[in-house]
């Protein structure tokens, strides 16, 4: 195996994983994100059913976030 793989191979921590990541280029970024899509598409079988939410509630925090928003811009 060569050194470079098997440092990859043996990361124990998301850290380690988060700096490995940072260092890849944009191509390599992508690559990773499409790995991992497929990999959690196909593990998804254990995630629970999405949520459902009232129109009511989607509206409610709509209407508070654009408030925040308002709040915040005449802050500024």
């Amino acid at each position: 195996m060569r050194p470079l793989l098997k440092h990859y191979l043996t990361m124990s921590s998301l850290t380690e994983i988060e700096q490995a990541a940072a260092a890849l280029s944009p191509q390599q970024k992508q690559e990773l994100m499409l790995f991992l899509g497929e990999r959690l598409r196909t593990e998804r079988v254990g995630l629970p059913e999405p949520r459902q939410f009232s129109r009511e509630q989607v509206r409610s925090w709509v209407a508070e976030d654009e408030a925040d928003l308002k709040r915040f811009r005449e802050q500024s």
